[in-house]
């Protein structure tokens, strides 16, 4: 299950994401950095990165579809998916494929066309199955085996733009993004 993948080169990298047309994310780990805070009213906290979201709104507007997939169930990943518009979201999957199966058919997306970003051993089935498999830079050992490429940030920490950025760049849509700031 949990093969080592060759890793790519920058070429290779570029050429892939240039074809993404939905990046799925896991969420703790990935989104976060994989801490869970409990108040004493059993409230769920989690701190989320304002540049990772503004990197998913970016891929959004340029048509590039986000979506995620859990395997804990939290109002608080409900509530940032929906800020961030986010409507593929899929929680308390403890088999990831699961999902995974339900977004190809739903969009008829092939293999290519999809990026996953994960963090632990319950990603590898997942990351196996896409066209980019992505691990965070503080992924345990066998997560990154399994991915073509890890990021150089972690988890939480700005992976999740780092991963935005990679797709966009590799698409030729990131200049347009920068042009239309500069000109506002």
């Amino acid at each position: 299950m949990s093969g080592t993948v060759k890793k790519l080169s920058a070429r290779e990298l570029a050429a892939k994401a240039a074809k993404i047309k939905m990046l799925i994310l896991d969420v703790d780990g990935v989104m976060t950095d994989g801490g869970i805070i409990f108040d004493n009213n059993a409230n769920e906290l989690k701190v989320f990165n304002v540049r990772d979201g503004h990197g998913i709104k970016m891929l959004q507007k340029a048509g590039i579809a986000v979506g995620i997939i859990t395997g804990r169930e939290s109002k608080v990943v409900a509530r940032r998916a929906k800020d961030l518009g986010i409507k593929e979201v899929h929680q308390g999957y403890k088999v990831k494929t699961d999902a995974l199966s339900k977004i190809y058919g739903k969009y008829g997306l092939k293999k290519d066309e999809v990026a996953f970003v994960g963090d632990d051993v319950v990603d590898i089935p997942v990351l196996i199955r896409v066209g980019l498999a992505i691990a965070v830079a503080d992924a345990v050992a066998e997560a990154k085996s399994a991915a073509h490429h890890v990021t150089k940030n972690n988890g939480g920490r700005g992976a999740v733009r780092e991963v935005c950025e990679l797709i966009l760049k590799s698409s030729g849509k990131w200049k347009a993004f920068i042009d239309g700031y500069n000109k506002a």
